[in-house]
């Protein structure tokens, strides 16, 4: 896959590129299919923690994987020697990294090729749109290894997909491809392999050119959806209608309706 220029170069294991109001995040171990150690989970929370005028998230893998999983063993200090060890990697870094990316107020896509396992599976997932080429694939061998899936994905999994989808990945540690994903409602799309960078880019520039603020607020309601009451979502949506009406975006897109032109909203 071709990389666009303006390239900011401070991390050491992903590339991190800003253009047209989209911030890229490129998994950058390809050596590795991208696995993720704790240093690389650290430097995905610390770019996606200063935004800037991005109005929009991408999220990918250089070479032919999006991210096989966690990577501990990379790091002697960070490796799993046990329960306890794991225990403080998920909570020092992997837990707040995928948190962080999940509550993003701003739309995030993921872009998948090959395979996105472990906690690279959970990362793809975290996303709002998730598109991937047919030779993509969702993983959770934590099974396989005598672990328990991580991540996120025990509360991702069963809400995307249902319980015994949900339950079959995790207990039976089966690949889930790209087209049985979109299926089964794991992820947005699937396309082409050579389709996939096409489709992920103009939609994330699509995003980015939406209203922002109301953009945001509908990630929050749908998220706090999952968890409460149907009185308590009436009452968030309100809110949340408040805080995007009293926006210049919706000004603007109430005179484009009534002009019948097209909004040009400008994330404000």
């Amino acid at each position: 896959m071709n990389f666009r220029e303006s390239v900011v170069s401070e991390f050491s294991t992903i590339l991190v590129e800003r253009s047209n109001a989209v911030l890229t995040i490129t998994l950058n171990r390809p050596e590795r299919l991208n696995a993720c150690p704790p240093q690389m989970a650290d430097e995905i929370f610390t770019a996606i923690r200063d935004l800037g005028d991005a109005r929009a998230v991408m999220i990918r893998g250089a070479g032919r994987a999006f991210c096989s999983g966690a990577d501990l063993a990379a790091n002697a200090e960070m490796s799993i020697s046990g329960g306890d060890r794991a225990f403080a990697s998920l909570t020092q870094h992997y837990n707040p990294m995928v948190e962080a990316l999940a509550a993003l107020p701003v739309p995030v896509v993921s872009l998948v090729q090959g395979p996105a396992a472990g906690v690279g599976c959970s990362i793809a997932l975290a996303a709002d749109f998730v598109i991937a080429g047919k030779s993509g694939y969702f993983l959770q061998a934590f099974a396989n290894i005598g672990l328990v899936p991580d991540g996120g994905s025990s509360w991702m999994l069963p809400r995307l997909i249902g319980t015994a989808r949900a339950t079959r990945m995790m207990m039976l540690g089966e690949k889930i491809f790209a087209e049985e994903a979109e299926r089964i409602g794991l992820i947005y799309k699937c396309v082409e392999d050579d389709e996939l960078e096409d489709e992920a880019t103009a939609l994330v520039k699509r995003l980015a050119a939406g209203p922002t603020v109301a953009l945001g607020q509908m990630k929050q309601t749908l998220r706090q959806g999952l968890s409460q009451d149907f009185t308590s979502t009436l009452a968030a949506e309100a809110r949340a209608q408040r805080i995007a009406g009293n926006t210049a975006d919706a000004t603007e897109g109430a005179m484009a309706f009534l002009q019948k032109r097209k909004a040009q909203y400008r994330g404000e």
